[in-house]
């Protein structure tokens, strides 16, 4: 044998004695560690049954294992197994790097942990962002804005309005189109042209979703009353595109009452009806008025709607019947409707 290869024996089997040493040394290190885990848990145990406050020590207990999960995992017989193998199959750069890594987390990275001002809580909390004051302080409803000469002013107001979630201020934003200053009424006729292109948009796309349905889905049309109503109440399309959409909601009403009748909400009623009272469609209107007393003869709603049918229609009889029918029932009677009522006799 030469001297290179007496020379690499030699070096392999320092590599395997070191290896050998740190795996017995390791598995010593982590059954003491096991060991005195155990009698430490066995001496929380005696305590903790010990104590007068059972509640405060169960309390104490759990934020202890809280804690405890939260710390890194000490290392385990399997670690040092890992680490003995990478040193037998990588002579020399193995245990150098596990040495060298040691010894840099020993003297160089490792801090003492300070564990005085950290609380081991569950709880979520919620950061408050400060107001901008000066946006805020300059925040008037759009319609009397509409009146105010200041164009600087007008103009400030729509750009913050159209900003923000623009799908309920439809109705605001149209007004601003008979505005004497021509760029406030582009911002608005804008914005409106893309919110109403989407809207259009959207409902063809899940109407067709709805004819590829089967008889037992009715997600699409849980989905498209909604989201269709919230538009159509605030009456920003023309005439007959207003009755046309209206027409398509009791479309898919229908469609929904067909094949699930009880996920048909007294809400879905109302709006149903309203929508047909905005075009004046007093026939189709009363189909859903008395549907809806059908299914839910307890809700004010249900009385409402087909009062202010018959008070739109001028039909007195009718009108007077479902007031008495409405008396003799255990329902409250608010505001408006009493308003309404009044307002009729």
């Amino acid at each position: 044998m030469t001297m290179k290869e007496v020379f690499f024996c030699l070096v392999l089997l320092a590599n395997t004695v070191v290896s050998v040493l740190y795996l017995l040394f390791g598995l010593l290190i982590a059954g003491w560690r096991v060991s005195e885990t155990e009698e430490e848990e066995e001496e929380q145990d005696r305590e903790i049954k010990g104590a007068e406050d059972k509640e405060e020590t169960d309390k104490e207990q759990k934020e202890t294992e809280g804690q405890e999960e939260e710390l890194p995992m000490r290392d385990g017989k399997a670690v040092y197994i890992m680490n003995f193998v990478v040193m037998l199959l990588c002579p020399v750069v193995g245990p150098v790097f596990f040495g060298v890594g040691h010894l840099m987390f020993r003297f160089v990275f490792r801090q003492d942990v300070h564990l005085e001002d950290v609380i081991f809580s569950k709880e979520r909390v919620k950061t408050n962002e400060r107001a901008d004051e000066e946006r805020e302080r300059n925040i008037a409803p759009l319609e009397e804005a509409i009146a105010v000469s200041d164009k600087e002013s007008l103009r400030s107001l729509m750009l913050n309005v159209i900003r923000g979630d623009i799908h309920n201020s439809l109705a605001a934003i149209s007004l601003a189109l008979n505005s004497q200053d021509s760029e406030t009424s582009h911002y608005a006729a804008s914005v409106l042209q893309d919110e109403l292109n989407g809207f259009r948009g959207n409902v063809q796309k899940v109407w067709r979703e709805i004819e590829d349905e089967t008889e037992e889905e009715t997600d699409c049309e849980f989905y498209l009353i909604p989201y269709m109503n919230s538009v159509l109440e605030q009456k920003v399309f023309t005439e007959m595109e207003q009755k046309n959409m209206v027409m398509k909601f009791a479309e898919v009403g229908e469609v929904l009452f067909r094949k699930n009748p009880h996920r048909f909400t007294s809400q879905y009623y109302e709006w149903m009806c309203l929508r047909l009272l905005d075009i004046r469609d007093f026939e189709t209107m009363e189909l859903w008025c008395n549907r809806a007393m059908g299914q839910y003869p307890e809700e004010l709603s249900s009385y409402t709607c087909k009062l202010k049918l018959y008070f739109t229609a001028q039909d007195k009889e009718k009108f007077f019947e479902t007031m008495d029918a409405l008396k003799q029932s255990s329902i409250v009677i608010d505001k408006e409707t009493l308003a309404l009522i009044r307002t009729f006799n």
